[in-house]
């Protein structure tokens, strides 16, 4: 089954690199690593298309409710929630890890930073790593030497992830530094949402991106478990490279115009780590 124009649409757009990784997916899993993926879209975007706390909530129980009704073989009409059901289907793919994948989503909606960095990488654990081992698994991956190699790449991607958001978040005056290392680098959150690039908050993006260039090369060493057929989820690591090491020459500043920017040749990258078996 081929995804949608819409849903090829929206993963191309909103999520781009995910999207290019999938290119070089198994022909036969592709779609369904595309249907994963957006799924991950619909609920991981839930705090940025409701005004409320209470209408994300609501949002997210939807996405309960339909995941439900896919394994209680009555899927309701919904683009993403069929293609989903044909994953699900064809991939064994678990109730419980789309469930969960959804919860993660809760935090996103407190809309308050985490305490430490120990909460920070748990979000990203419940969400990130969790979703990289839903990609193995949809890729035929499924022994547990392969899936983990999965939770250091997610770390490593989600904190990437946001390190480069920083200022998309402090425009909604929303914090994912956590409190320990914002407290260590003595940044003013004040100075962050007022869209301010102190060397403190160079300060506490090093410090952060440091941590996501150790679970990065923990993933790397990791990835000799992965068979070929499931490396396209593991691409991520090669792109997050690129974002590091572009952030590390911005002098970690995340309002840098170079690490606000995609890179060129993303795609040629990926196909060149994906020739070569490496990350």
């Amino acid at each position: 089954m081929t995804p949608s124009e819409d849903i090829l649409a929206g993963l191309r757009r909103f999520d781009n690199d995910r999207y290019l990784t999938c290119l070089f997916a198994p022909a036969a899993r592709r779609p369904h690593l595309v249907a994963l993926y957006a799924f991950n879209l619909e609920v991981a975007k839930t705090a940025e298309v409701v005004q409320e706390p209470m209408l994300g909530q609501i949002r997210l129980q939807w996405w309960r409710e339909a995941v439900a009704e896919i394994f209680a073989g009555s899927p309701r009409r919904h683009e993403v929630v069929t293609a989903l059901a044909t994953a699900v289907e064809t991939c064994a793919l678990p109730e419980d890890e789309l469930q969960a994948l959804i919860d993660a989503r809760e935090f996103d909606l407190a809309a308050q930073a985490p305490r430490d960095l120990a909460a920070l990488e748990d979000y990203a654990r419940a969400s990130s790593s969790r979703l990289v081992g839903l990609a193995l698994r949809t890729l035929g991956c499924t022994d547990a030497a392969a899936q983990d190699a999965g939770g250091p790449l997610g770390l490593a991607w989600a904190l990437t992830g946001l390190l480069r958001a920083v200022p998309f978040h402090a425009r909604q005056r929303r914090r994912y530094l956590p409190d320990d290392i914002v407290a260590q680098a003595g940044l003013k959150t004040d100075d962050l949402f007022a869209l301010r690039s102190p060397p403190e908050l160079r300060a506490a993006v090093a410090a952060l991106a440091a941590v996501a260039e150790g679970h990065l090369a923990e993933a790397q060493a990791r990835a000799r478990a992965v068979p070929k057929h499931g490396r396209a989820a593991l691409l991520p690591a090669t792109l997050a490279r690129g974002y590091l090491k572009t952030l590390r020459q911005a002098a970690y500043d995340p309002f840098a115009a170079q690490v606000q920017q995609l890179p060129p040749g993303r795609v040629w990258r990926l196909a060149w780590a994906s020739f070569l078996g490496k990350l």
